[in-house]
């Protein structure tokens, strides 16, 4: 089968695809032939030697990847839920070696489901770690009617979470650019702020939850826009620091990171928005498998509006 490898931690050249051998499924296993897989920020980071890169290079030769759609080929001994020919998607192995970039992919079958047959295997590989993100923070935080701040909300995670924040009953205020503001407001946003204007901690306040996507400085003034008691759950690793936990001790409120783990009763979920119309997959352009790596040069621009998709 097709896969692509990485031979060092580098720039997306370091991609290199090779032919290996097909995967057998363990036991609690299922063989998947892959029809569509995403790409996320956490591949560019992993590919360039930071977050799950050294875990990865332990267990042998590095495959990127932990977001598929296809069908199943084969099935563990112990497999109950699905059979031969069904059509799955799902985040695998994560955090952990999903190894997605190849024709074929062994999953387990906890982290997989079924995809609506109404469903495009791009749109459900697309609606994978960025989806789950986004649901398993916002299932965790927000209640109906509660105020929520979400940033780069035309982005991947972004995306999703205005869709799924309305879905809770949230009021939704998204931070986006200008450019992007008519696709957030079809996304269901009440209110948008456009950060190219103004920034958004001189216009919104009392925020009962914020999803915080860029760390640094802008956790530190979105600390600013969250009232007493409420929280803020931020993506990427290694942003609270002291001054960080210092300013949300003041202002009486939680800041927390959290990371997203593969779930198949949450994919459930997901599967059940998507088939019924309360969830969308807005995808930016879909690559043929042998152009992966413009797909993660597309990422790495930072200006992709939803989700990159390849297609195999």
């Amino acid at each position: 089968m097709k896969t692509y490898v990485l031979n060092e931690a580098g720039s997306a050249e370091q991609l290199q695809l090779v032919q290996l051998e097909k995967p057998t499924p363990n036991a609690n296993e299922v063989l998947v032939k892959v029809k569509a897989l995403s790409i996320n920020p956490v591949d560019i980071k992993t590919r360039i030697g930071k977050s799950l890169y050294s875990q990865l290079r332990e267990e042998g030769p590095v495959i990127l990847g932990w977001d598929i759609s296809g069908t199943v080929e084969a099935v563990g001994s112990e497999v109950k839920n699905f059979r031969v020919g069904d059509d799955v998607f799902g985040m695998i192995n994560f955090p952990g070696n999903g190894k997605a970039y190849a024709e074929y992919v062994t999953a387990p079958e906890a982290h997989l489901t079924k995809k609506p047959k109404s469903v495009p295997h791009e749109e459900a590989a697309g609606a994978t770690l960025a989806a789950l993100t986004a649901y398993q923070v916002l299932k965790r935080h927000v209640k109906p009617n509660d105020h929520v701040l979400i940033h780069s909300a035309a982005g991947g995670v972004g995306h999703f979470a205005v869709q799924i924040a309305k879905i809770l009953g949230a009021n939704v205020t998204a931070i986006t650019s200008g450019k992007n503001t008519a696709f957030v407001k079809s996304l269901g946003a009440d209110t948008i702020v456009d950060y190219t204007i103004q920034p958004f901690e001189d216009v919104i306040k009392d925020q009962d939850f914020a999803l915080e996507t860029l760390s640094g400085e802008n956790l530190k003034r979105t600390i600013k826009v969250i009232k007493k008691g409420g929280g803020i759950v931020t993506l990427p690793s290694g942003g609270i620091d002291d001054e960080v936990t210092k300013l949300a001790n003041e202002k009486g409120i939680n800041v927390a990171f959290e990371m997203v783990e593969s779930n198949g009763n949450d994919m459930q979920q997901i599967a059940e928005w998507l088939e019924n119309g309360k969830l969308k997959t807005h995808i930016f352009e879909v690559y043929p498998f042998d152009r992966l790596i413009d797909a993660h040069k597309q990422i790495e621009t930072g200006k992709t509006r939803g989700k990159v998709v390849v297609a195999i």
